[in-house]
């Protein structure tokens, strides 16, 4: 970080030596005085920062910090601007602290990568405020002087950036990008915020690619659990009726608790629709399930509960039903006012034990730690672009691969995978795969519970892989093109893969098996596309060698024969 001669702060980043990020502006501007000039350094202060955390979903469930913190204290007359730096061996964080309350105009923050890297990038949508778009793969350099949303993925050489934001409340709106001049500008989505005084993480994670894909950054950063005991939040499978066949009626729906009961699937999702249906027969539906061991989750909209008096009477009505969690949608904006709903709405389904899934949303920004009964955010061109309809093409594969990159990364992501009978070019091993690449701690199964029995090959695999991991790996990744993603949940492990492409020859490296004989159970891609099962004995730390089709991929479960 430097301060040069005219008060103005800067900061770079470079990994083994290679610049990331060139010389980039500090400071913000307040109703008070442009603080991003005219600085004068007073003290500075370290620490170091050791913790360790448990958090209900995302790339792994116990987390341990261990990074360096210093914060630099600046005056500009009788104004205060603190810049909080966090080091860690996976990247920097740093934030702003005015010390008091204070009305926001905008922000110097600007992010100076270089013109020639490489740039995975998601452009943002003005109209509609959300993140349901197709990323752009180009340079730095070359790419359009537009607003882009995160996380945005760079490669500089060998060394690899991913920008994004953690630790977001109501005492700030959700930022964005403007590439202008070769420099992406951060965007706030107000004219004014009124900030507490403390602004969000701008969180960078640098490394090679496996760094950035197995980093808890964002979620180091983020504050500590405000939930309390959560020991009541159980992520899960659901199966999900309105992609294949709407809401429908009760019977329907007793259809999917079925199916979800006989694949141990933990629970159902009844979309828009159900509140014509009664209260009785919701509840009915509920207790059926809870019969099966099978719970519900209710979607509602945003406004049904934009007012905490509507909060106040349906959440614990919800609740005295039965209900597990609420998919709550069309949201559709990232300003300030929108973040302190998610605030109140957070505190209040924690209060009343309600699980979460939210649509039509922003991404989440580390907050699987704040509030661990978050199980998922939409904020991604998903599977409901993929159900059939007149004239409805195929999404690009390399959308596919992309995503285990970008949004993922952000969080929990729910996509909505593995819909066979889905407008798609992906083989049905990929399609399969995406069970296990996608991380989500609400894993919704979105086909038809009358088209699956039609693969009893994918039941078998989609009966055991969970939705919560311990570990995770990545084996090979090109963003666009590849990835192959080891996951561990216990004592098993799960590797899913996927190319964009020619057919070819996959070799998964098995060092990730720590010792032993392991069976391996594959699911891949047969001459046809279509899926094939077999089984091999492997050792760790050698190599499984599978071949892949053209825009395919395969899912493996590894397990150790039990011990007599």
């Amino acid at each position: 970080m430097t301060l040069a001669d005219n008060g103005t702060l800067s900061i770079s980043a470079a990994k083994a030596e290679k610049t990331v990020l060139n010389a980039s502006a500090l400071g913000l501007r307040t109703t008070n005085a442009d603080l991003s000039a005219g600085l004068q350094f007073v003290s500075r202060s370290d620490r170091a920062v050791r913790e360790q955390y448990a958090t209900t979903s995302g790339r792994r469930r116990q987390h341990d910090v261990d990074a360096n913190e210093t914060t630099l204290r600046f005056t500009k007359g009788s104004e205060r601007l603190d810049v909080v730096l966090r080091v860690s061996a996976d990247g920097i964080g740093y934030r702003y602290v005015l010390g008091k309350s204070a009305t926001v105009t905008g922000e110097a923050t600007d992010f100076a990568v270089p013109a020639n890297a490489k740039a995975v990038l998601l452009p943002w949508d003005n109209g509609r405020q959300d993140y349901e778009n197709i990323h752009t793969h180009t340079t730095v350099g070359q790419a359009p002087q537009v607003a882009y949303g995160y996380p945005s993925l760079f490669q500089v050489d060998g060394t690899w950036l991913l920008l994004t934001e953690s630790d977001l409340t109501g005492d700030y709106g959700a930022s964005r990008i403007t590439l202008r001049n070769n420099r992406f500008q951060l965007t706030l989505p107000d004219a004014q915020t009124q900030s507490n005084g403390t602004t969000p993480w701008r969180t960078l994670i640098i490394g090679d690619l496996a760094t950035v894909v197995e980093s808890d950054l964002t979620t180091d950063l983020a504050a500590p659990n405000k939930a309390g005991d959560v020991s009541w939040v159980k992520p899960g499978i659901s199966a999900w009726s309105w992609w294949g066949d709407g809401t429908g009626d009760l019977a329907l729906q007793k259809k999917y608790v079925d199916y979800a009961a006989r694949q141990g699937w933990e629970y159902v999702l009844v979309d828009s629709g159900w509140k014509n249906w009664g209260s009785g027969q919701v509840q009915e539906l509920i207790r059926y399930g809870a019969q099966r061991k099978v719970g519900v989750q209710l979607w509602v909209h945003y406004s049904d509960l934009d007012t905490a008096s509507e909060r106040d009477s349906r959440l614990p009505q919800w609740k005295q039903w039965g209900a597990a969690g609420l998919k709550i949608d069309f949201m559709n904006s990232d300003s300030q006012a929108r973040m302190r709903w998610y605030d109140a709405i957070l505190a209040a389904t924690a209060k009343n034990k309600l699980m979460v899934n939210f649509h039509g949303s922003t991404i989440p920004r580390g907050t699987e730690r704040t509030w661990p009964h978050v199980m998922s955010y939409e904020g991604v061109l998903g599977a409901e672009t993929t159900k059939p309809k007149p004239g409805r093409e195929p999404k690009p594969v390399s959308h596919y691969l992309t995503l285990p990159f970008t949004r993922n990364l952000a969080g929990s992501m729910d996509f909505t995978p593995v819909t066979f009978s889905g407008v798609r070019a992906n083989s049905d091993a990929a399609e399969l795969a995406l069970s296990v690449i996608y991380e989500s701690g609400l894993q919704h199964f979105a086909d038809k519970v009358s088209n699956y029995p039609k693969y009893p090959i994918a039941e078998r695999l989609l009966k055991t892989v969970p939705s919560v991991w311990d570990e995770t790996r990545l084996l090979a990744g090109d963003p666009g093109a590849l990835a192959v993603i080891a996951r561990r949940n216990g004592a098993e492990w799960y590797v899913g893969a996927n190319v964009a492409g020619a057919a070819r020859t996959l070799d998964v490296p098995l060092r990730f098996l720590g010792t032993g004989t392991w069976t391996a159970e594959i699911y891949s891609d047969g001459p046809d596309r279509k899926l094939t099962f077999g089984t091999r004995t492997v050792t760790a730390g050698g190599t499984l060698s599978l071949p892949v089709a053209k825009d395919g991929g395969f899912s493996v479960r590894f397990v150790q024969p039990a011990r007599s």
